[in-house]
């Protein structure tokens, strides 16, 4: 079975003496219970593992209860170390404030029981964690899937990529659009919204928090104005709310509105969102054209290409920690800036020779980058830029 780069990560800290707790966040669907288990088997420590998607929010007590049955097999087997694995953790309320009890109690009787967390919604996770297990865990961030493990895994071409996306299980299903499409519908996007946002966050409009979904999705990769939206939903409210289930829907790692590039903070904060998937698989949901048809419409084929291309560094921006946006002054545009710690980097993306790059050439004059390139024509080949180590460019 393929096994992804966290696999390496995962189980050298669970071979390590117990030290933090570790917490793997990510999106549905990335294969993090599957590398979690392909660990446990790997690795000759013994293990119990739990699952909180069906436990009911209020039970806190449940996960008192995986503790102490952890306790009792290593009192009762006379076991030194164990491994304590509970998926789905933020589905309990209050969770932290458990977690961090039975930790701290293991410390104090030096206990040697790892402790290895399993989560989808990164909201709920990092709030347990800031308010209750500070300097006590360390994170592992499981991104989307890449165009590199999509090829050595699955066979995928380029084109197929950047048109149907990085989910591993929707994979075997490209020979049927349809089913294709009904798997990435019901399998992460109904159960993101309905079992990550909506059972655990007030939402006065879940109809709306779907029509934002799906409009921005289908508009991945463009600007679009959130006065625009109004003007395009029912019963749509204000700015404000709209701008709230974007922040929701960024959280789950479906969607996201990049700000427009600026030093001053305030105007980053005001500027109109650039709508961009996590997965392009995502949009391709709400596109009315079939693979091969896309490939043939060089307008349509355009968009899913940035779209693509975005969607991959946004989600590396989650896995390596660094800001994405894009820049704009009056008709001169670069699709997308990143950031870290003070450097800057401008990408220019290129689906064909009609498009021009006087605004990346403005934005190298106004801001000065680290570097400025182009990916796709009279530039990078998107191929070589789609496996690269993005967090060396930094």
């Amino acid at each position: 079975m393929y096994k992804r780069a966290e696999y390496q990560k995962i189980r050298k800290r669970l071979e390590e003496p117990r030290r933090f707790i570790q917490v793997v966040m990510g999106p549905r669907q990335v294969g993090k219970s599957t590398v979690v288990k392909q660990v446990l088997q790997d690795i000759d420590v013994p293990f119990q593992h739990f699952s909180a998607d069906h436990v009911p929010a209020t039970n806190s007590a449940w996960v008192s209860n995986c503790w102490a049955a952890v306790r009792s097999m290593m009192d009762s087997k006379g076991l030194k170390t164990m491994i304590l694995v509970i998926d789905e953790i933020q589905k309990i309320s209050n969770w932290s404030e458990v977690v961090k009890k039975e930790w701290d109690a293991d410390t104090f009787e030096s206990r040697e029981i790892k402790v290895l967390l399993l989560g989808s919604s990164r909201v709920l996770l990092e709030k347990g964690l800031s308010e209750s297990l500070a300097g006590r865990f360390e994170e592992i961030r499981m991104g989307h899937w890449t165009y590199l493990e999509m090829n050595e895994c699955f066979g995928f071409t380029l084109d197929q990529y950047l048109f149907y996306g990085g989910y591993p299980g929707a994979a075997p299903l490209l020979d049927d659009e349809e089913r294709y499409q009904q798997y990435i519908q019901s399998s992460i996007v109904d159960a993101t919204i309905n079992k990550d946002i909506l059972m655990d966050t007030p939402i006065s409009k879940p109809a709306l928090l779907r029509q934002t979904f799906e409009l921005g999705a289908a508009y991945s990769g463009q600007i679009l104005s959130l006065n625009k939206m109004l003007g395009a939903l029912q019963d749509a409210g204000n700015t404000a709310t709209l701008s709230g289930y974007v922040n929701l829907l960024d959280e789950c790692g479906l969607l996201c509105g990049l700000q427009k590039y600026s030093v001053d903070m305030a105007r980053r904060k005001a500027s109109i969102p650039k709508f961009q998937v996590y997965n392009n698989a995502l949009k391709m949901v709400f596109v009315p054209l079939t693979f091969e048809q896309a490939i043939l419409d060089r307008k349509e084929w355009g968009h899913i290409f940035e779209s693509g291309i975005g969607a991959y560094l946004v989600s590396q921006a989650f896995v390596h920690r660094f800001d994405v946006f894009y820049w704009r002054d009056r008709n001169e545009e670069v699709d997308f800036i990143l950031r870290k710690k003070g450097v800057t980097i401008a990408i220019e993306v290129k689906s064909n020779a009609e498009k021009d790059t006087v605004g990346l050439k403005k934005f190298k004059e106004m801001f000065n980058p680290k570097t400025a390139f182009i990916v796709g024509d009279g530039g990078i080949r998107a191929e070589d830029f789609l496996l690269m180590d993005i967090n060396k460019l930094f």
